[in-house]
């Protein structure tokens, strides 16, 4: 299977320059070649194809008045912006014949200069060496290699972030490899108080990062504010504002990665509920507490780090009430407020703590552990979404895998 492998780079001041103008011929091609492709659709033609929009916003441009600086940059990732507009489109109309799993989704948008920045390389325009990496018509790139490459890679893409930091995502062919099999079965109850209950009886806390930096955030939000547009000192503080967020996001990201290899290393069976993410955080109570957390997030990881290690993941039907029934006889006690963390069931006497019975019911539907013929009959038959680590030709935003 295919993963990506992520590394920081340090370009000098020269190589900033050079990347600045590779983004910004990658970017025009791309809304160059949308803006025909949006009026073409608009007049009732059909769509052109790659090819002949390499012909047109490419070989042809370059030769014109207006973009002839286009022929300053590796033809190699004006090539594959094209490509990434084509498969941008194939998505749209598979989506909108029902081929395509999930919400539907728009036409491909024009790209921003002052957004994420990325342009993307495949062989013949980039070579690893042992201490850096070679970039046609960039040079040699500083890199810090944070952990081995497993094989050559057959792409690479570089990503500059709202934050002026500069990565290296490089997609490799890794071989599955099985851990050992220790027989271990867990439940997992994701909460806002307790972001992982397991059906073992150990909570998880929630770092909550966005929860702990939100006064500072708000502070250089204001100071942002009042700013004049395109002055050096807005920019300056646009760079603090962006810092704080990639801090945000990449606490956020390490927890998640930790504690999903924790799960996976020790358990042979995961069971998780399908939390419909999107519909919750539409309660304007909860949903800042809910974004901080990353559910979705969790779940994706655990699903790849599933199939790359030989792991059953499984996912339960969102409608099952694991909430409201007793681990034990399995009763069904009713609908109980958030506020409600401690119950006692009225036909067994057993007293449970709300989390950690969630879990257990988890574990119980997802593996048919059933003891009860009320249980049995609530089970429903839920399939397991596996997330497929593919070489992605759309703008780079890819799951990042953590190897062991």
């Amino acid at each position: 299977m295919k993963a990506r492998f992520k590394y920081r780079i340090y370009p000098t001041e020269l190589q900033k320059n050079a990347l600045s103008k590779l983004f910004g011929c990658a970017r025009t091609v791309w809304n160059d070649a949308l803006d025909f492709c949006i009026k073409s659709f608009k007049k009732g033609e059909k769509y052109c194809g790659e090819a002949e929009l390499q012909k047109r916003f490419i070989t042809q441009a370059k030769k014109t008045e207006n973009r002839r600086w286009l022929s300053e940059v590796s033809n190699i990732t004006l090539q594959q912006s094209i490509r990434d507009l084509g498969q941008a489109y194939q998505n749209f109309f598979k989506s909108c014949k029902g081929q395509r799993k999930g919400k539907k989704i728009r036409l491909p948008r024009f790209k921003k200069r002052k957004s994420a920045q990325s342009a993307k390389f495949r062989i013949g325009g980039f070579k690893v060496h042992q201490h850096n990496v070679y970039l046609a018509k960039i040079g040699k790139l500083k890199i810090v290699w944070s952990r081995p490459l497993p094989s050559e890679p057959s792409s690479v893409t570089i990503i500059k972030d709202s934050a002026d930091r500069y990565f290296l995502s490089l997609v490799v062919e890794i071989n599955t490899v099985k851990l050992p099999d220790h027989g271990n079965a867990v439940g997992i109850d994701l909460g806002i108080r307790d972001f992982a209950t397991f059906s073992h009886g150990e909570k998880v806390k929630a770092p909550k990062p966005l929860k702990k930096h939100l006064e500072k955030l708000r502070s250089l939000q204001r100071k942002l504010s009042k700013k004049l547009v395109g002055s050096k000192r807005r920019e300056v503080a646009r760079i603090k504002v962006a810092k704080l967020h990639a801090k945000i996001s990449d606490t956020r990201t390490d927890f998640l990665h930790k504690l999903s290899t924790k799960v996976i290393r020790e358990n042979q069976t995961i069971a998780l509920e399908d939390l419909n993410v999107s519909g919750m955080v539409k309660n304007r109570k909860l949903s800042r507490a809910i974004s901080d957390l990353g559910w979705r997030s969790f779940r994706t990881m655990l699903e790849a780090k599933a199939t790359m290690y030989g792991r059953d993941l499984r996912v339960i039907n969102r409608w099952e009430p694991t909430s409201q029934k007793c681990c034990c006889c399995g009763e069904k006690g009713g609908k109980k407020e958030l506020s409600v963390r401690e119950w006692t069931c009225l036909f067994c006497g057993k007293e449970h703590d709300r989390d950690i019975n969630a879990s257990k019911n988890i574990l119980k539907v997802a593996g048919g552990q059933s003891e009860t013929k009320n249980e049995r009959r609530g089970r429903r038959k839920t399939t397991v979404k596996v997330a497929a680590s593919c070489e992605a030709l759309t703008p780079f935003k890819p799951v990042q895998l953590s190897l062991f």
